[in-house]
């Protein structure tokens, strides 16, 4: 069940209305878990059992460290929902990975290395770092662990958030559902504003420039290397609009239900460093390695080279975090050298030429992370170059002429635009408007344009969020 689905509207004009009619906070709170397994069972049953081990393991393990004041045994505990949580995401999305990686070694031993027909859970990425955040948490005695077994059930399973984030951490949204909120027609009124502008960024934008970004780099040696420019700009503009319209759909639907989720996205192609870049981009993701990774390791508390360290192993893991191929490795080990390399800067470069060099390292790395595998990252690689393959030539290293198509689809090309003045328009005073304020004349008037323009120009067949494959 996708957010951009009838069947999701449908189901979430019931939730909706069901949730604000429950008076009692147990009750809504049970009719609400029930609504998140229902959507979770929505996309295989099978996999609930997932989100009921894990809900169980950390509901347990963290009243059992709050009850220990002994190290050793609050470690034992803490190690038994790192087992659990790291150990379902290590067997259902690295398994495979794994086992093809170390397929040469294993053969020279004279053993099989046949995968597994492993499917991913949806979501499993998120909900394991979600519940990891909060026996973590407990371990450190940021926050009590809760009393409520439906509370921390429903904090691990809410459906808005559940299957691509935001990563929502428990001292964030366990407050909230201890308490029943109150009716806000304002909350209500901005959650539906930011649920339509999160449709629009999905269906009319990111969806228009993956018609674009499919087809060449399903055959990038066709294309003239401008339409292959073209391209990588286009999968920028559509992971962006793609994953931060799904952010934006869920914190309006939580706004609508009471809750406050954080915000996930900040225009990160307005950064002018790649360390300012992931301060804008996925920011629960980027805060959460950066407060259980980066800094465990030692931060920057150490040498430069150890530092250095940290930051090109919690890269790195982060780029594998998104997938199990050695494309999104690469993504992540390409990340962790840029801003390796921008601490070894002491002279700040012009905020233009910041921005620029941040804007290459970033389209350059989207290349890795849209790409199938390597051979066709080097594809469109070299397709940006004018460059095809080799020609067999004996005793030379030539390449062919670029491809000659110039294909430039129209509706692409105004989602490009649209996205270029969008983040200038965000730069002014003029994302104020925006938002679409309830007091103002033109917002039932711009609210009408953009659910016909849905409506009437929504790309055909059915596309799922990009971050779903995570």
């Amino acid at each position: 069940m996708n957010f951009t689905q009838l069947e999701f509207l449908c189901f979430l004009a019931v939730v909706v209305s069901i949730a604000w009619m429950l008076r009692g906070r147990t009750s809504r709170n049970a009719f609400l878990l029930v609504a998140s397994y229902y959507f979770y069972a929505y996309w295989d049953i099978r996999f609930c059992g997932l989100l009921l081990l894990s809900t169980a393991v950390d509901f347990v393990v963290a009243k059992r460290i709050a009850a220990s004041d002994d190290d050793t045994i609050r470690k034992r505990w803490l190690l038994c929902s790192l087992v659990v949580n790291l150990g379902m995401l290590g067997v259902f999305k690295y398994f495979n990975f794994f086992l093809e990686t170390a397929e040469p070694f294993v053969r020279a031993i004279g053993l099989n290395a046949s995968t597994l027909p492993i499917v991913l859970p949806v979501g499993i990425s998120f909900f394991t770092f979600q519940t990891l955040s909060y026996t973590i948490d407990v371990y450190r005695r940021k926050m009590r662990p809760t009393d409520s077994v439906l509370d921390f059930a429903l904090y691990v399973a809410f459906f808005p958030q559940l299957v691509a984030g935001p990563i929502v951490r428990a001292s964030h949204l366990l407050p909230q559902l201890s308490v029943t909120p109150g009716w806000n027609s304002k909350r209500m009124y901005n959650g539906a504003q930011q649920l339509l502008r999160g449709a629009v960024k999905k269906v009319l934008i990111a969806d228009h420039l993956a018609d674009l970004v499919d087809g060449v780099f399903a055959g990038p040696e066709l294309y003239h290397s401008a339409t292959i420019w073209l391209a990588v700009l286009a999968y920028a503009g559509q992971i962006y609009y793609d994953f931060s319209g799904y952010s934006d759909m869920a914190i309006g639907i939580a706004k609508m239900l009471g809750y406050r989720f954080p915000v996930n996205f900040r225009h990160p192609y307005l950064a002018t460093s790649v360390g300012e870049f992931w301060h804008r981009w996925h920011i629960t993701l980027s805060t959460w390695l950066r407060d259980y990774l980066f800094i465990p390791l030692g931060g920057s508390r150490g040498s430069t080279w150890q530092t250095n360290r940290n930051l090109m192993i919690t890269m790195s893991l982060g780029g594998l975090w998104h997938g199990a191929a050695m494309t999104f490795l690469s993504w992540g080990i390409l990340h962790g050298l840029a801003l390796i390399t921008a601490r070894t800067i002491t002279q700040p470069l012009p905020r233009i030429a910041g921005w620029f060099a941040t804007m290459c390292v970033v389209g350059f790395g989207w290349v890795l992370f849209r790409a199938t595998s390597f051979e066709n990252a080097m594809s469109v690689y070299r397709g940006m170059l004018g460059w095809v393959t080799p020609l067999s030539i004996p005793g030379t290293e030539t390449w062919s002429v670029a491809g000659t198509i110039l294909w430039l689809p129209p509706l692409p090309l105004l989602a490009l635009g649209c996205m270029v003045v969008e983040h200038l328009i965000w730069r002014t005073r003029g994302r104020r408007w925006m938002r679409l304020p309830a007091n103002r004349w033109y917002t039932p008037v711009a609210t009408a344009v953009m659910i016909w323009a849905l409506v009437l120009y929504a790309p055909r067949g059915f596309r799922p969020f990009v971050y779903f494959q995570f």
